[in-house]
């Protein structure tokens, strides 16, 4: 075990998981990882390159062309597809409609998870996903596992998306919510599932501070005077 802090926040969609984990980030200055975004961003690519996600080989070479960063910008930590700021798109519905069936792929599984444990090895972060407590880093000291009301978890959702997609209505963002977290507890590759160890947050009626004070209340014991 490296002497270096792995949090692991796992969850549904729209749990607020990357909003708390930027938090604690900031609050403890560590390195906040959105394993989420890594996967958005092969979607888009996949989606622009027209990859036929049931042929082997194009997914392989898709993958091998495929270069992800985070740099900080304005404060924020933006990903990089490319060397091309896509923190935006990779947001928008069209990715977020398909994203858990590229996510399911065994190999884009194999080579994010990859990526994801050589940004682990040296450094503390906070990382949130889908499988990290179970599959990046089942050795993390600290593992919270996100949960919400599925109807809190589209109102919120809805909010972040009609603001850039007018158009968009509330029971196609519950619609796409419930899909994905079928997809996500279904697949046979690294499948949403609470670690054993993992402490619940249910954030269905908390603040953002609150949750943020219930995290760090779990957190602090390990980070050495």
């Amino acid at each position: 075990m490296n002497n270096n802090i792995v949090v692991a926040i796992d969850g549904f969609s729209s749990c607020g998981k990357s909003t708390i984990a930027k938090a604690l980030a900031k609050k403890l200055d560590f390195v906040y990882i959105d394993t989420g975004a890594m996967y958005r961003a092969v979607t888009l690519y996949f989606l622009r390159n027209e990859i036929d996600l049931t042929n082997q080989t194009q997914v392989e070479t898709a993958l091998s062309n495929i270069h992800i960063t985070f740099k900080t910008k304005d404060g924020q930590a933006n990903l990089f597809l490319n060397d091309e700021d896509v923190s935006e798109e990779i947001r928008q519905m069209h990715v977020a409609s398909n994203v858990s069936k590229v996510a399911a792929i065994p190999a884009v599984r194999h080579a994010m998870v990859k990526q994801q444990q050589l940004m682990g090895k040296s450094i503390n972060i906070i990382m949130d996903g889908r499988d990290i407590g179970t599959t990046v880093f089942p050795e993390a000291q600290v593992k919270l596992f996100m949960t919400a009301d599925p109807k809190i978890r589209a109102e919120r959702r809805y909010k972040e998306l009609v603001v850039k997609q007018p158009d968009i209505t509330m029971e196609e963002v519950f619609d796409n919510l419930a899909l994905r977290d079928h997809d996500d507890t279904t697949r046979k590759e690294s499948p949403l599932v609470q670690a054993d160890d993992a402490i619940v947050l249910d954030n269905s009626y908390l603040t953002p501070d609150e949750q943020l004070a219930f995290a760090l209340d779990k957190i602090t014991p390990f980070i050495k005077a």
